[in-house]
């Protein structure tokens, strides 16, 4: 196969990434589950009916469609990644920091991994190694929301306050802000 000519299956993951960019997991989660009938050992659209529903919250079933994507390229770094994020969001932070560790390997600056990995050593109790990678991610992605709110957070409880005031307001994050007034009141 010449790499310079995208396959079909490369096409075909293009648009399943354009459907989710554009909120249309219902449509994604289709194309996804119509490729794997005909590409049933291609782990990377496993990897991705995993992300589809990773979005629409069936945790259940994205950690089910991520064990066969891992069993067919355990070395994925985006398998590692989708696993540990299921980890982190099932609570369980301890499998959550062994697995996005070795996605972070692969993968050493990538904002979202490092996020997830920060706040899963903030959620251990080991808050300034959480807060050094968050700032990691922070300095990657600074507009990335989800990455401002788990660094305040991390910083209130820290006990830095008025770090987490400053990130806030530079951010326009009024929930975060929000919840520093109620612990000033």
């Amino acid at each position: 196969m010449n790499p310079t000519i995208p396959s079909p299956l490369d096409d075909i993951i293009a648009n399943i990434e354009e459907l989710k960019g554009r909120n249309q997991y219902a449509q994604a989660r289709r194309t996804a589950l119509q490729a794997l009938s005909k590409y049933t050992d291609d782990y990377r659209i496993y990897e991705e009916l995993a992300d589809i529903y990773i979005f629409e919250e069936n945790l259940d079933k994205a950690e089910e469609v991520i064990r066969y994507a891992r069993a067919l390229h355990p070395d994925s770094g985006t398998g590692a990644y989708l696993e540990g994020y299921i980890a982190a969001a099932r609570g369980d932070f301890d499998r959550a920091v062994a697995i996005l560790t070795v996605a972070n390997r692969r993968f050493p600056n990538n904002a979202e991994i490092i996020r997830n990995l920060g706040w899963s050593y903030v959620m251990l109790g080991e808050i300034a190694r959480g807060l050094s990678l968050l700032r990691r991610a922070y300095a990657l992605a600074p507009t990335d929301m989800m990455i401002v709110n788990d660094l305040g957070v991390a910083l209130m409880a820290s006990g830095a306050e008025e770090e987490a005031r400053l990130l806030f307001e530079r951010n326009w994050h009024t929930l975060g802000l929000g919840a520093i007034e109620a612990m000033d009141n």
